[in-house]
This record gives structure tokens, sequence and C-alpha cells, in this order.
């Protein structure tokens, strides 16, 4: 599907050396991982915002204008979807912390 993860640049940052099983298995899983000098958290505190601001500073994901057009000496009102002069939201604070798409984990409901 989409590629929105560490996985898909070839490095995996949730991996851990504390692993049973074959060593060759777990050194072929720690080739994959950077060495860095901190530990990544599993969570995610910010997204990209999905919103856009118009001209009068409204925000929404859609935007509409109305039009009338006259067809057959009748007229009718459209509506027309705006595109242009919209503002991207930008980032967006996560009030509670998300668990970040690649972190291995089951999540078990009893």
């Amino acid at each position: 599907m989409g590629a929105s993860g560490s996985k898909a640049r070839g490095l995996w940052p949730f991996a851990s050396a504390a692993g049973g099983g074959n060593p060759e298995a777990a050194g072929a899983e720690q080739a994959l991982v950077r060495p860095r000098g901190r530990a990544v958290p599993p969570f995610v505190f910010t997204r990209r915002g999905s919103m856009f601001y118009d001209e009068d500073g409204d925000l929404a994901h859609e935007f509409y204008e109305e039009t009338i057009v006259t067809k057959n000496g009748q007229k009718r009102a459209k509506l027309r979807r705006v595109h242009k002069n919209l503002i991207p939201q930008g980032i967006v604070k996560l009030d509670p912390p998300r668990i970040h798409v690649d972190f291995p984990v089951i999540l078990y409901e009893v």
C-alpha cells in the first residue's frame, strides 16, 4: 500500500537486539537498522493536516461556491468546487499520541 513508514527507505527503527531464535536471522534484521545514538519512541505526536483555509479564514476539507446557470431560459443554481487561493492547514498536534505505523505491536482486548 503506501510508503508512509521507515520500511520504504530500508531501515527499521524499532528493531531490537534482544530477540531469541536464530542469530543469523537477527543479524539480517539488524542489517536494516542504522546505528543511532538515541532510542526512537514508538509514538507519533504530530501529523500533516488534511484541511485548508480559504480567503476568509474558514477551515474545511473542501470549498464550494454557488454559481447561477441559465439553461433553456431557466435559472438554476449549481455548486462549483473551489481549487484556487486555498492554504494548507499545516502541522497538527495530536492530543493523545498515536502508535507509529511501523511499530511492531499487537493490540489485544479481552
